[in-house]
C-alpha cells in the first residue's frame, strides 16, 4: 500500500483546526524535533511540498494517523474533540475505500475468470473433437472399404479361399483393426481419426500364415480348373 495514499496534508490540518498553515508547519517541526529521531519522525509526518495559488512551491507536510494522533494531543477543549473525530473519520473512509476493490481490480478480475471459462470450453471443445465418434455414412465407407480389401486379399467371391476362410480372413482384419485403433467396436473409432482408418485398412494384409493358407486353397483351385 502507497503509505501518501493513506495520509491527511498539513494544509487539510489546518483547514480542519482552524489555524494557519504555517503555523500549522511550525507546531509540526516543534514536535519532530522533541521526538529527536528522524526515522521516527517520518513514520508520523512525510515532507513535502505544494504550489500555492501564485504557483510558488512552499514546504508542508503529510501526516499519518498516528501524526494526527500526535499532533491532537497538542490540542485540548472542544477543537482538540473536533479535531479528533474529523481525522477519525477521514482515516476510517480511506481505509474502507482501500479495503474495496478498485475498479481496474474488478475488471482484472473480470478477464481473468472470463479467460478461465474460456480454457475451460476450449477443453471441453478439444474433448469433444478428440472423443466424438464417427457418423453413420463414415462408418459405412469404413465397412465398404475393409469388405473390399479382405475380398481382395482372398481372390474375390469367387475364390476358394472366400468360400473356404473368408469368416477367418474378416475376423483377422476385424481383430486387428479394433487393437490398432484400441477400440472394442468399429463404431467407436474417433471422429479425427477416421481418415487414418482408411488408410489403415489400404495397407492391411492378411498375416502370413493367413496368406499362405489363402495362396494354397486357390492354387488347388486353379489346378481343379485346368484339370
Amino acid at each position: 500500500m502507497n503509505l501518501l495514499s493513506h495520509t491527511l496534508t498539513s494544509l487539510e490540518v489546518s483547514e480542519m483546526v482552524g489555524r494557519a498553515h504555517d503555523k500549522v508547519i511550525r507546531d509540526i517541526r516543534n514536535i519532530i524535533t522533541q521526538i529527536g529521531d528522524a526515522k521516527t519522525g517520518e513514520s508520523y509526518f512525510i515532507e513535502s511540498t505544494y504550489t500555492n495559488s501564485q504557483n510558488k512551491e512552499l514546504p508542508s507536510f503529510n501526516l499519518t494517523k498516528k501524526g494526527c494522533e500526535l499532533f491532537g494531543t497538542r490540542m485540548t477543549g472542544e477543537k482538540g474533540t473536533k479535531f479528533a473525530v474529523e481525522y477519525i473519520e477521514r482515516f476510517n473512509k480511506m481505509e474502507s475505500q482501500l479495503s474495496q476493490p478498485s475498479n481496474t481490480k474488478l475488471l482484472l478480475q473480470s478477464a481473468l475468470e472470463q479467460e478461465e471459462r474460456l480454457e475451460v470450453v476450449e477443453t471441453d471443445v478439444k474433448y469433444l473433437k478428440n472423443h466424438m465418434r464417427i457418423n453413420g455414412p463414415q462408418e459405412q465407407r469404413i465397412g465398404a472399404n475393409a469388405r473390399g480389401k479382405v475380398m481382395q486379399c482372398l481372390g474375390g467371391i469367387e475364390s476358394a479361399a472366400y468360400k473356404e476362410i473368408g469368416r477367418k480372413a474378416f475376423q483377422q482384419f476385424w481383430r486387428d483393426f479394433k487393437k490398432y485403433f484400441e477400440i472394442p467396436r468399429y463404431g467407436e473409432l474417433p471422429k479425427v481419426r477416421f481418415e487414418e482408418s482408411l488408410q489403415f485398412i489400404q495397407e492391411w494384409s492378411p498375416d502370413t500364415a493367413l496368406r499362405l493358407e489363402i495362396k494354397k486353397l486357390n492354387g488347388q483351385q486353379h489346378l481343379r480348373l485346368a484339370e
